[in-house]
């Protein structure tokens, strides 16, 4: 049995592998090993394995999709609705094994507001993906669970500073869920504009490092606001 440290060194090389379904295994036994909660740094490893781990089925199901809208290919465009269903179902199994390991392995060891506001945000996240290629009860089931996991990420991140990365990626990502799922514009619009609000009037009191997480999503909660208020000015 390997300890927690070699077990991250793997994760590692897993990575630069692109053997994400090794990197996730080798990080859950990271997780249930450890007594106490993840450090800041290996939270970070864990979002990026469980990312890449279905990556490759959204970017898929967003390909197949494309070509079945595609008055080209009109004459298979049932085939191409069939596989999609097949690449949604994949997505979904792996998206619930990602909520399964955080709501039974991480979350009950989170004790600072910080860490609790990341794994109910990623919960949240989570959900959305299965949300953004689900229909019927699917859809409506994980529609649920993002908006339930969203809004107690919300809760439990209301003492971090506005400029917290964790904050401000659950306003992006909150936002998201609300244009991309919701379908309502102005609710993405208000999540976005209050996060960018408040995080401007503090941006003074933030150091370099604080700064650079920040900065980066601020420019995409930016960037996001604009179209949207665009989108919604054309309705």
């Amino acid at each position: 049995k390997m300890s927690v440290k070699q077990n991250i060194f793997m994760a590692r090389v897993a990575d630069q592998a692109e053997r994400y379904e090794d990197m996730v295994e080798l990080l859950r036994q990271v997780i249930v090993t450890k007594e106490d909660d993840l450090s800041s740094e290996e939270r970070n490893l864990l979002s990026v394995g469980f990312k890449n781990l279905i990556s490759s089925a959204r970017s898929a199901w967003r390909t197949v999709g494309a070509i079945e809208q595609n008055d080209k290919y009109k004459e298979y465009s049932q085939d191409c609705a069939n596989y999609k269903v097949k690449i949604g179902q994949e997505l979904e199994q792996k998206c619930k094994t990602v909520i399964d390991i955080i709501k039974k392995h991480s979350l009950p060891k989170a004790t600072e507001d910080d860490s609790k506001t990341f794994y109910l945000k990623m919960i949240g996240d989570y959900y959305r993906y299965i949300a953004e290629n689900a229909v019927g009860a699917s859809l409506d089931e994980a529609t649920a669970g993002a908006l339930d996991y969203y809004e107690q990420a919300t809760k439990a991140g209301e003492s971090l500073k506005p400029y917290n990365s964790t904050k401000l990626g659950l306003a992006l990502n909150y936002s998201v869920f609300y244009y991309e799922v919701k379908k309502d514009i102005p609710k993405a619009c208000s999540l976005a504009g209050d996060a960018l609000e408040i995080a401007k009037q503090n941006i003074d009191d933030m150091d370099n490092e604080d700064a650079r997480d920040a900065l980066s999503i601020v420019e995409l909660l930016k960037e996001n606001l604009s179209l949207w208020q665009e989108e919604d000015e054309q309705d």
